[in-house]
């Protein structure tokens, strides 16, 4: 089956995080392709190197690293939109990631967040949002919400899908009822979230994630295949693991 890992991470900075030990994960996995952004232990404008080795990492692997970059506002939102501009025009990266949780901000914080949102959605690439309990305020599925209205035309990831803090999955899966450009990425959270979401929203909106190298990604695909194959006809199976990524990026099996 033909797999498309929507959550990963790599960074210069060595250990379970460098390119060739993600291959060898990918390998041992059986994953096709994976979506890959960079680990956030930079310091300040450190982000730029960190996001260069990503682009290094596609250009070594383009069949089989998705790139997408990072933007962090509280560098500066001057710096964001920097980053914002080279992820997508200089590096031809998929979308750009905005983490409240781990860069600590609220995603749609009007002085932070939405200047660098409005860069992203200028250049017609997706956007990816954190959305997790660990900083709950900060990534609240609502926040996002309110941005997936203000750009209908703009594709929103939601990623992690609230963990396992089920008040956030429900408003999740509430919030992308009401935004068709919303689609789930279930990483970092449990089979019956998977299963929650792909039954209210439908198999189409909901996306294969490990958050690799946090996660084991043979073990979490292990988890995918043997919760959904019974649930699932075998069409709506090859959507979530990986047709449905493929579509919304716009790339090909």
């Amino acid at each position: 089956m033909f797999t498309i890992d929507a959550d990963t991470h790599i960074a210069p900075t060595g250990g379970a995080f460098t390119l060739e030990e993600h291959l060898k994960r990918m390998e041992r996995a059986g994953i096709d392709k994976t979506l890959t952004w960079l680990k956030p232990d930079y310091v300040g404008e450190a982000i730029e190197g960190h996001n260069r080795y990503i682009y290094e990492a596609t250009q070594r692997y383009p069949e089989r690293i998705l790139g997408f970059g990072w933007a962090d506002p509280t560098v500066s939102v001057a710096h964001a939109k920097k980053m914002v501009k080279v992820c997508t025009e200089e590096y031809g990266f998929y979308g750009v990631k905005l983490n409240g949780a781990q860069n600590h901000y609220r995603i749609d914080d009007p002085e932070l967040a939405l200047p660098v949102i409005e860069e992203i959605a200028r250049t017609g690439k997706r956007l990816a949002f954190h959305i997790g309990p660990d900083e709950y305020e900060n990534t609240h599925p609502l926040r996002a919400e309110r941005i997936a209205r203000l750009y209908p035309e703009m594709t929103v990831l939601m990623v992690h899908m609230g963990m396992t803090n089920w008040d956030m999955i429900r408003t999740v899966v509430e919030a992308a009822s009401r935004c068709p450009n919303m689609f789930l990425i279930g990483s970092a959270t449990d089979e019956r979230a998977i299963l929650y979401a792909i039954r209210q929203l439908g198999a189409e909106r909901v996306l294969f994630g490990t958050d690799a190298p946090f996660r084991r990604p043979h073990v979490i695909r292990a988890l995918y295949e043997t919760a959904l194959t019974d649930e699932l006809a075998p069409e709506e199976l090859a959507l979530v693991m990986g047709g449905n990524a493929a579509r919304v990026l716009g790339v090909s099996a």
